[in-house]
């Protein structure tokens, strides 16, 4: 698409729009969604990528309040305590209660979950390196800004 092109487009100002369903924002993103999704899968078996992302952002932090790190990852409330629930069950990161306000919910990495991270960490390069393999370094810097600034 051009780059003066409507996503909806008409043949005159008086006819109805046609709408092409391969051109729209939610469609293009939802397809490159998916092939992310299917790299992350082939090579990421053990994780979920909402899990991953849990990991990574606790990796950054070291701890964070439950509801803190679901904002952090773009989740809602009770997305981010599923996810962390079942990490919690696998022994990949320990919650406990904040000694300053009981009602508050702290989060952080175990030794496991920190094992599991640096060694899937090299992996998760190689999968945002594979997703964005079509595309030139430039055109991937440029993606990457753009999607930021709608986000």
């Amino acid at each position: 698409m051009a780059e003066n092109d409507s996503p909806v487009a008409s043949d005159t100002e008086d006819a109805t729009p046609t709408y092409r369903l391969q051109e729209q924002v939610g469609y293009i993103l939802r397809k490159a969604q998916q092939r992310h999704i299917a790299i992350f899968s082939s090579q990421i078996s053990e994780l979920t990528p909402p899990q991953f992302a849990t990991l990574a952002k606790l990796g950054d932090l070291g701890e964070c309040s439950q509801n803190h790190l679901g904002q952090l990852v773009a989740m809602d409330a009770a997305t981010i305590k599923g996810v962390v629930d079942r990490l919690k069950l696998r022994g990949l990161v320990a919650v406990a209660e904040d000694n300053e306000d009981r009602r508050r919910i702290v989060v952080s990495l175990t030794p496991l979950g920190r094992d599991m991270l640096v060694q899937l960490v090299p992996v998760a390069v190689k999968i945002t390196r594979d997703t964005l393999q079509p595309l030139t370094k430039r055109e991937s810097q440029t993606l990457l800004k753009l999607l930021n600034k709608i986000s």
